[in-house]
């Protein structure tokens, strides 16, 4: 599975985010959700897992703090969508990742990234710039 593809969400008064039905579907009994690289990364229950084992043994080769590890997880959180795909994110994480109203949900194929409108169209130039040195260096993607 990969989750692929840009969307223009909301969201809500009480800090609710409808996930978009072609995601529903992989997270419907749960999901996590992490801080990521500036912006809140979403797993699947199987995928948190296997990135959770990666940062401990990470922490355990010395290759990351164990602050590092000890951080995340105090972050992170697990949700369960509710009958309308909505899902709760908590306020330390919209405080982390500066989530106001406007929101874009995109895929990168192992997580779904929930990104602060703004942040995201600031840095979209530059990440077209990147695809298009990768396709003409011949990376493959």
């Amino acid at each position: 599975m990969a989750f692929v593809g840009t969307y223009e969400h909301t969201l809500d008064a009480k800090g609710r985010l409808v996930l978009p039905a072609k995601f529903r579907s992989h997270f419907a009994d749960a999901a996590y959700l992490a801080p990521h690289d500036g912006c809140i990364g979403l797993w699947t229950p199987e995928g948190f897992q296997e990135m959770a084992e990666r940062l401990l043994e990470e922490a355990r080769g010395g290759v990351i703090s164990p602050g590092v590890l000890r951080r995340f997880s105090s972050m992170s959180e697990e949700v369960r969508p509710d009958a309308q795909g909505r899902i709760m994110m908590p306020s330390r994480l919209q405080d982390f990742a500066n989530l106001d109203r406007e929101i874009i949900i995109c895929g990168a194929i192992q997580r779904i990234e929930i990104w602060n409108a703004s942040s995201w169209e600031a840095m979209a130039d530059e990440l077209d710039e990147s695809v298009e040195i990768a396709f003409q260096q011949g990376s493959g993607i």
